[in-house]
């Protein structure tokens, strides 16, 4: 019973789109690793710990965000079969579940480092915070791209002990990665979202609005890597991994239209997963086989 309600936990969490930024967590504690000297033991370990945070964060972050939803979920009829309002999980079990991912992402933090640790509080809260914006601001996807943006930023503070301003360069990008793709979702809410009085992109600027401020939102992504390959002195593979992600939201674009969203689901899904592989790939590639300014 108990793995039961945890595997139905994990689906309305989308367990699986933990891919989407764990990649740039990955990439920026090899940005950080490539700054320093670090035996292959210590990197193994580190890494370890960085994916176990981020899991744990993301996961605490999504079923929290289920239970502030809740009600909101069960009035919106493209969200209103979720395993909340349909009683396929309580609400009791959903908080353990928050609890139990709260405490593990803890004990990472204070396996990585001190800072870490310290930090842990803001990181926890800051992705918290995320569920009630929506009721407050339509900047709302920024802060959500913010929660994932802040990923790679901690992931270098848990390898180097302190952070570098450089790093900030690709917060900015995932940011703007993700209030983009972000924007593109939320358009299927339009109607309910004028209706229920929330805030977003699509409900201030309209449709074909919104999708414009997406495209402007990942336009700044790119220009946002391109900063941090000058900053860093990456290398080619690093360039054309920026040129592959062009590529991928250009298609993630063509796919939606004011008066069809019927391919949301592929822009949002599918495609932002290629995205962030694809980036941690080239990118990851660059900084293992490359010298630093070839």
């Amino acid at each position: 019973m108990l793995w039961k309600r945890l595997r139905l936990t994990l689906e309305m969490i989308k367990f699986e789109h933990s891919v989407f930024a764990l990649p740039f967590a990955l990439t920026g504690a090899l940005l950080a690793f490539r700054e320093g000297r670090s035996g292959g033991g210590e990197i193994a370990r580190k890494l370890l710990w960085i994916v176990v945070a981020m899991v744990c964060a993301r996961s605490a972050a999504m079923a929290f965000n289920r239970l502030v939803d809740f009600e909101i979920d069960a009035r919106n009829p493209r969200t209103s079969m979720r395993h909340l309002p349909t009683g396929l999980l309580s609400r009791g079990f959903a908080w353990g579940f928050v609890a139990a991912s709260s405490v593990v992402f803890f004990l990472a933090a204070g396996e990585l480092n001190r800072l870490c640790l310290r930090l842990a509080p803001v990181a926890l809260g800051t992705v918290f915070f995320y569920s009630f914006t929506k009721r407050l601001t339509s900047f709302s996807h920024l802060v959500l791209g913010f929660c994932l943006g802040i990923a790679p930023a901690a992931a270098w503070i848990a390898v180097r002990g302190a952070l570098d301003p450089r790093i900030l360069w690709l917060t900015a990008a995932v940011t703007f990665w993700t209030a983009g793709f972000d924007v593109i979702y939320s358009c299927q809410d339009y109607e309910f979202d004028i209706a229920e009085g929330l805030y977003s992109v699509p409900r201030s600027l309209g449709i074909a609005g919104a999708l414009w401020a997406a495209r402007a939102m990942h336009a700044l992504m790119v220009a946002c890597l391109l900063a941090l390959i000058y900053t860093l002195h990456l290398g080619a593979l690093a360039l054309a991994g920026v040129g592959a992600i062009v590529a991928l939201l250009v298609y993630e674009h063509s796919l939606v239209k004011p008066h069809d969203l019927s391919r949301v689901n592929a822009a949002f899904f599918t495609m932002n997963g290629y995205v962030s592989v694809l980036f941690f790939l080239f990118w990851a590639a660059d900084i293992l086989l490359l010298k630093p300014g070839a």
